[in-house]
């Protein structure tokens, strides 16, 4: 928190833990360090939006970590960019490649909002104390679908998530069994 607001004149947080919020209060003055107290998967970061795009930066919680990144893709056109630090297996599956092992859901459905980048590994004696696992940071920022083309977007997105989930629920069963619902052996073929 420190090193960003010594960056920028202003800077907004989404925090729930209530010992660190009143540590945050009594370190930064209130007009430089806004806190939203509350659950960042529960928060409308649309209530963040002033003149420009909005940047995101956390070192999200890993226990939270795919359901925050969910929470957070329908608000990819108010982004400029987002940067997590995670637990690295996350931020491999993050931006794998179709066909490799870590390619699933999270892949996909971030893939289709954001140009992902592994930035770099932090290592555990990075921490105090150290973790049993690298973290790593990823950068995302939003797609522009205005110059990708029309062609390039789904038209329901809730229908999307669906498919998605459904294609990747079972690795071993046949994706013919598991998207039944959505399209008849015929459509596949």
């Amino acid at each position: 928190t420190a090193p960003l607001l010594d960056r920028v004149s202003q800077l907004q947080v989404v925090e729930i833990d209530r010992d660190l919020i009143a540590r945050l209060r009594q370190r930064f003055p209130a007009e430089r360090l806004l806190i939203h107290e509350g659950d960042a998967l529960e928060f409308d970061f649309a209530t963040l939006k002033g003149e420009g795009r909005l940047k995101i930066v956390g070192n999200l919680p890993y226990n939270i970590s795919s359901p925050l990144l969910f929470h957070l893709v329908p608000y990819a056109p108010l982004v400029c960019d987002m940067h997590f630090m995670l637990q690295k297996e996350v931020v491999d599956r993050m931006v794998a490649a179709p066909g490799s092992k870590d390619f699933g859901r999270l892949s996909v459905m971030l893939q289709y909002r954001f140009h992902m980048e592994r930035l770099f590994i932090v290592p555990p004696g990075s921490f105090n104390p150290p973790p049993k696992v690298d973290s790593a940071i990823v950068r995302m920022i939003p797609i522009d679908f205005a110059t990708v083309g029309a062609d390039a977007t789904v038209s329901n997105d809730e229908v999307f998530a669906k498919l998605v989930a459904s294609a990747f629920s079972q690795r071993r069963k046949m994706l013919r069994n598991t998207l039944r619902e959505f399209f008849s052996e015929d459509e596949i073929a």
